[in-house]
């Protein structure tokens, strides 16, 4: 599990490492107006960009336990370490329903 989160900082450290070069390749390929043999170098250049700096090879991971699914968005835990700290009532204004 930790050899996971630390691929996945990573990659996340080298998308934005690359972020930059890879934004001005895309720009370059899809204008028309350039000609198309610098677009195309522009297009071998992106292509040489290591694969794991894509912002697509990333997951979202639980960051108190690093499981990979089952993550909310909105706090970064898996629903198995968010329904623990919300029954020790550790998470403020969650409180379990009943009707």
């Amino acid at each position: 599990m930790v050899n996971q989160i630390h691929r996945d900082k990573a990659r996340r450290l080298l998308y934005h490492q690359q972020e930059l070069r890879r934004v001005e390749c895309l720009s370059i390929i899809h204008d028309l107006s350039i000609p198309s043999e610098v677009r195309f170098r522009s297009l071998q250049r992106l292509n040489q960009l290591n694969r794991n700096g894509s912002r697509t090879r990333f997951r979202n991971r639980c960051i108190a336990t690093g499981r990979g699914r089952g993550v909310y968005r909105f706090c970064r835990l898996s629903r198995v370490s968010f329904r623990r700290l919300a029954s020790q009532g550790l998470l403020m204004g969650i409180t379990k329903s009943s009707w």
